[in-house]
């Protein structure tokens, strides 16, 4: 008998000085491939701290997916970096893009101080590694508007008692926001970034 699974991807639009966001494009990509197996949902979150978690929770009670993929940038990074582990702390370098500057609160008063991702994080980095992508597992996902979407959809499976894989990937920068930089840094192609983003699905 064949099953589908409902996996939910989310990217964000870009913020601050960026002009682009490389997970905006994935997720763009992703929605526009055919993925037998699976009954993929997609969409770009905003830069705002009271909208994206709102939006993420609508995302999460209406499909109630299996498999939860997060996407952020970070830049500087030189590898795809999954996230191990978010923390209940908001706490702001710079105003997101509705202007909002957070300190030093927490993503869920009364929440459980962190959740771990409930994807097979260590397994599937060195399955990407051995493929050829530059993974990493990382320990910590800031404490801006990344690990507070991660937080939120950790929680929401964690309450609604749902056995869904969560998961948060940051990934570089895509080389156009580089080139166009005053100074090089890391940089990844945007179809390796896909095709890594394919993979961790399948895997999970």
């Amino acid at each position: 008998m064949e099953t589908t699974t409902r996996a939910l991807v989310t990217g964000f639009e870009p913020f601050g000085d960026e002009t682009l966001n490389p997970t905006a494009q994935i997720v763009s990509q992703i929605a526009a491939c055919d993925w037998p197996g699976f009954d993929l949902q997609t969409a770009v979150l905003p830069v705002d701290t009271y909208v994206a978690p709102t939006r993420l929770r609508d995302l999460l009670a209406r499909y109630e997916p299996h498999i939860v993929l997060l996407l952020g940038l970070a830049r500087g990074r030189v590898a795809l970096s999954l996230e191990r582990v978010a923390i209940n702390l908001l706490n702001f370098a710079g105003p997101d893009n509705a202007g909002n500057r957070i300190q030093d609160q927490p993503v869920i008063p009364g929440g459980p101080a962190a959740y771990f991702a409930t994807l097979p994080v260590r397994e599937i980095v060195e399955r990407l590694r051995k493929e050829g992508i530059p993974t990493e597992v990382s320990y910590s996902a800031g404490t801006f508007l990344c690990n507070q979407v991660f937080y939120t959809a950790l929680h929401w499976a964690d309450q609604s008692r749902l056995d869904a894989r969560v998961g948060f990937l940051h990934t570089p920068a895509a080389p156009a926001q580089v080139a166009l930089g005053d100074r090089l840094a890391p940089s990844m192609a945007l179809e390796m970034m896909l095709n890594g983003v394919r993979r961790i699905l399948e895997m999970a």
